[in-house]
């Protein structure tokens, strides 16, 4: 190599180096990451408790005074901590009860009997909500059958404190569940074997010895539980509105919707409230784990330890029998109701008709709530995935207090109940600098931060996921391989990150897409979303108008979900054939 190439090639690596610094200053953006947290995640929280404090006299606790001496209050306080409570102990039962089935036993097709467990998660509670009335309620397809076999019993009123409970214990029992099965795995079947020689029952053996070691799984999704029906939205306000049950979510909505001088005021004072009840959750959690120890191993052991014999085909029957009455037949209720030329007709072929679907696939308001719903969804998580993945590798390859700070702050909204964080992101821009509104509140544009904001930690959890299972040194080899940069990420990162990565961009997809909780306090008119469009229709007594678009959205969703379902298995194939 003569004297003019090397040259060259000093002066090329000299080039590369200043476009490099120009373009790469880790310093500044580490400032601007740190900053757009703080704006987006921390500001509005810190507006929202502020506001409950002040008055145009200044700081008060005159709100605080009103809220607390309201009768009013006090019962939605009680309806709100029994409703949570009752909800989460039959999520616990059930969750509990089929991880230890599915984990434990020798019971066929678990693969499908995981995906069932999922559905009522999969699916919106307020569809939920509407699945489980036409199933169960007045006119329904239980009374009907009653009806025919002269059996005169009358029909459960969904529209009550029971109802409310047992569909919300339904639709977060699968949080459990996913919590616990692969804890009940992991715990060594040798402890067990040696309890049981030791002339310890299987009772015994499970009450002192795997239900301690499961107590993390199951107290952490019990906790999930109990953290959703404070945030659940859609059942209280499909099932308690009629009843004139109220909870904490649905009357800050009612004080919100009502508008008056103190409206917004009195709305943060039952945030903050029902924050503190979020953070007695979070305390009890740890009072109960503090003393708990972690499994140690990491093998997840799939075979069966209670081979069930001759009672296995009765205990598939059971569980089939349950997946029918909570799940299959109410949607199947659900979607036969959504045929009917009027509400409460029986089901017999001149009282059916397309009429329904016609009028919601017409309606331009409804197709405008489709698409609003899919745009929203769309850029919430393409955001998610690259920001949420740049910040995934951060936080796992270069972990320190300031990730780990913005991670907790990234994580606040999401624990948050809904109505909570609507609220918060009114305070936050409505005037985001006193005395300036640029107009985001009343637009579209403060669903798009308010989506961001609520689900971008989903994709960071699920990319941070990813990246841990890649060993650093495969990125040392890549390097030494001449692989950096670009190169690096499209050879070697990102496929074996993407299922990973797509995982979480699933998730954050439908959540966003069929989203209520928030978009029920930040809609306008020209940004109205598929769930608001949906608790529009029943409000205003137009259920079958509701119950057809909820069938529409359902079938979509379990397209989707086999959708991935498939591809993942296509991944998978791939990833075998090619080692």
């Amino acid at each position: 190599m003569n004297k003019e190439t090397k040259n060259e090639i000093n002066q090329e690596e000299k080039r590369t180096r200043a476009i490099s610094s120009a373009f790469f200053k880790p310093n500044l953006y580490k400032m601007i990451a740190i900053g757009l947290v703080i704006i987006f995640f921390v500001v509005p929280i810190i507006r929202l408790f502020i506001m409950s404090f002040t008055s145009d006299q200044g700081i008060s606790l005159q709100f605080y005074e009103a809220i607390l001496k309201d009768e009013r209050t006090w019962q939605v306080l009680k309806n709100t901590l029994f409703v949570v409570a009752g909800s989460t102990v039959i999520s616990l039962i059930l969750g509990t009860v089929f991880a230890w089935i599915v984990a434990y036993t020798d019971i066929r097709l678990k693969n499908i009997v995981q995906l069932f467990v999922f559905l009522p998660f999969i699916i919106p509670s307020y569809i939920t909500s509407l699945a489980w009335v036409q199933f169960f309620g007045p006119a329904g397809l239980v009374e009907n059958l009653l009806e025919g076999l002269s059996i005169n019993i009358a029909a459960w009123n969904l529209y009550s404190m029971s109802g409310i409970i047992f569909v919300m214990g339904i639709s977060h029992f699968p949080l459990v569940y996913l919590f616990t099965v692969n804890v009940f795995r992991q715990i060594p079947r040798e402890m067990e074997l040696a309890a049981r020689i030791s002339g310890a029952s299987r009772w015994t053996s499970f009450s002192k010895i795997v239900l301690p070691m499961a107590l993390p799984g199951i107290v952490g999704g019990s906790f999930i539980a109990f953290l959703g029906g404070l945030d659940n939205f859609g059942i209280p306000a499909f099932l308690g509105t009629p009843a004139n049950i109220s909870v904490l979510s649905t009357y800050i909505y009612q004080k919100i919707i009502g508008f008056g001088t103190s409206a917004f005021h009195e709305a943060a004072v039952l945030s903050v409230i029902l924050g503190l009840i979020a953070m007695m959750g979070i305390s009890l959690q740890w009072l109960l784990l503090r003393k708990t120890k972690r499994i140690e191993t990491t093998k997840i052991d799939y075979n069966p330890r209670y081979y069930l014999g001759k009672g296995r085909l009765t205990v598939e029957i059971l569980i089939w029998l349950f997946f029918a009455m909570t799940s299959i037949f109410p949607l199947i209720s659900m979607v036969m109701t959504s045929f009917l030329k009027a509400y409460g007709l029986d089901f017999v072929m001149e009282n059916l008709s397309l009429e329904n679907y016609q009028y919601i696939l017409t309606r331009e308001s409804t197709i405008d709530s489709i698409l609003t719903s899919v745009k929203l969804a769309g850029v919430t998580t393409v955001i998610g995935i690259i920001a949420g993945t740049i910040f995934a590798y951060y936080r796992v390859r270069k972990a320190n207090v300031t990730t780990k700070l913005m991670e907790n702050a990234i994580t606040i909204p999401y624990a948050l109940p809904g109505t909570v964080l609507a609220l918060a992101m009114i305070f936050a821009w409505m005037e985001p600098i006193p005395g300036w509104n640029p107009g985001i509140y009343g637009s579209a544009a403060i669903l798009y931060i308010a989506y961001i904001t609520r689900f971008l930690i989903l994709q960071v959890r699920s990319g941070i996921t990813a990246f841990q299972q890649v060993d650093i040194e495969v990125e040392e080899a890549a390097r030494i391989n001449g692989s950096n940069g670009f190169g690096k990420w499209k050879k070697i990162m990102l496929p074996l990150i993407a299922p990973g990565i797509l995982n979480g961009a699933m998730l954050v997809f439908l959540s966003a897409l069929t989203e209520l909780t928030v978009s029920s306090l930040l809609y306008s008119s020209k940004s109205e979303t598929i769930g608001v469009s949906i608790l529009s229709f029943q409000q205003s007594g137009y259920t079958l108008y509701s119950t057809a678009f909820s069938s529409i959205i359902v079938v979509l969703i379990i397209l989707g979900y086999f959708i991935l379902f498939a591809g993942q298995a296509v991944w998978k194939r791939k990833v075998v054939k090619s080692k």
